[in-house]
């Protein structure tokens, strides 16, 4: 019997310490919002417009709803993945990708719109009382950034399109609860072509001066 505790007690340790909160990543339930994209540069833009659930009046003339037919950003080929840390108002940096796989997005009356799943977080505890979350969303259309860990660090560079929402906070993290959905919690945004990265605009600057200091050699 004491042997039968033991393992008993070990089993539960085990699957508490493998314990995870979970968030369903749906933003098309309860409330409805969309994420949107231009080949324009320019700062993000965030807040629900007028075809939200509840409707705004963000102005997102330019923009273009990802998974819209013919569209840059293709439903199956861009990525959308929940980070997310315990708390309300948690640092952005404390914020990591959720263990669970992205998701893509939706089309026809979908667009703008993931394909909904649940995510569940490592860092965030089952029925924790509040969290904090965004949404990362990129293109991945040469299929070498399977998550936002590779995606980021591609953004950043200036190598694709991306872009971040609003941090918001959800109660009442899943576990022995029903795992919470990121709507109406979240707003629409909307993203552009990232500003030139630092090697970029470094690159823009050295080969006009390799050509003018090749042509002044050229010079009799």
């Amino acid at each position: 019997m004491k042997t039968l505790f033991i393992l008993s007690a070990v089993l539960s340790y085990t699957l508490g310490s493998f314990a995870q909160g979970t968030v369903v990543l749906n933003n098309r339930l309860g409330g409805i919002t969309h994420v949107w994209y231009t080949l324009s540069a320019g700062a993000p833009i965030y807040g629900n417009s007028s075809i939200d659930t509840p409707p705004g009046s963000t102005d997102y003339t330019g923009f273009t709803l990802i998974g819209t037919t013919g569209a840059f950003l293709g439903a199956a080929t861009t990525f959308a993945q929940l980070l997310g840390a315990p708390g309300s108002n948690a640092p952005e940096s404390s914020l990591l990708p959720s263990t669970s796989p992205p998701t893509t997005f939706r089309t026809g009356a979908g667009a703008g719109d993931v394909v909904p799943v649940t995510s569940t977080f490592n860092n965030i505890p089952p029925d924790a009382p509040v969290a904090s979350f965004e949404l990362a969303v990129w293109d991945n259309s040469s299929g070498l950034y399977p998550t936002w860990t590779e995606a980021s660090v591609a953004w950043s560079a200036g190598l694709i399109l991306a872009g971040r929402s609003q941090e918001f906070v959800l109660q009442n993290i899943g576990g022995t609860n029903s795992a919470p959905s990121i709507e109406p919690a979240m707003q629409s945004f909307g993203f552009g072509v990232p500003e030139p990265s630092v090697l970029s605009l470094l690159f823009l600057g050295v080969v006009p001066w390799l050509i003018v200091k090749r042509n002044s050699k050229a010079l009799p």
